[in-house]
């Protein structure tokens, strides 16, 4: 996805950690046209995948995943990392860790929203370690549903989760794939 790719170019602060900052147009503030591109990008990937439901963990993930929801034309579902006094019952938890804040944090989705036989695409919007898909695609199993795919916005391939979710057999696409991010730079894996 060119758009993304020259944000990422133009935009993109990498980080000491293996980090790559990109809080001027996916995590802090967002860019909307990219945003509506991305919804579009993912729902020609997952074109005949029947979706039912999007789901994704709150914050960054909120923007594409409502796009992609609203291009499908099916609800999105954010799981919290918060905890809410208006969700404590029938919700299904899972615990996800998160490689750029360093904690884990328990994340949860009310039950009345995702059923059994839903298919659900799951959205995110990077991929380092897998925890937070993993957390997702376990959330979903949960509920009797069914994992339809994961699409993610920026994939860290240098990492190890986009193989150990395609090891476990999870339909996986990612906008943006990068190598490595030595010396400051970004290079990508496409």
């Amino acid at each position: 996805m060119e758009l993304l790719r020259n944000k990422v170019i133009n935009e993109g602060i990498v980080l000491e950690g293996n980090v790559l900052k990109v809080d001027s147009f996916l995590n802090h503030q967002m860019d909307p046209v990219l945003m509506k591109e991305i919804g579009r990008e993912f729902t020609n990937r997952f074109a005949g995948e029947q979706i039912t439901r999007v789901l994704t963990i709150e914050s960054s993930g909120i923007a594409p995943g409502i796009m992609t929801a609203l291009e499908l034309n099916v609800p999105l579902i954010f799981a919290r990392k918060q905890k809410s006094l208006t969700l404590t019952e029938d919700i299904y938890v899972e615990t996800a860790y998160s490689y750029t804040k360093q904690q884990s944090n328990d994340i949860t989705v009310s039950k009345k929203f995702m059923h059994p036989g839903d298919r659900v695409l799951i959205i995110d919007d990077f991929l380092a370690n897998g925890e937070a898909a993993f957390a997702l695609a376990r959330i979903v199993q949960q509920a009797g549903a069914q994992v339809a795919g994961i699409g993610i916005v920026i994939e860290k391939s240098f990492q190890p989760g986009a193989k150990l979710l395609t090891d476990e057999g999870y339909r996986l696409e990612s906008l943006v794939r990068i190598a490595g991010l030595a010396d400051g730079q970004v290079q990508f894996a496409d």
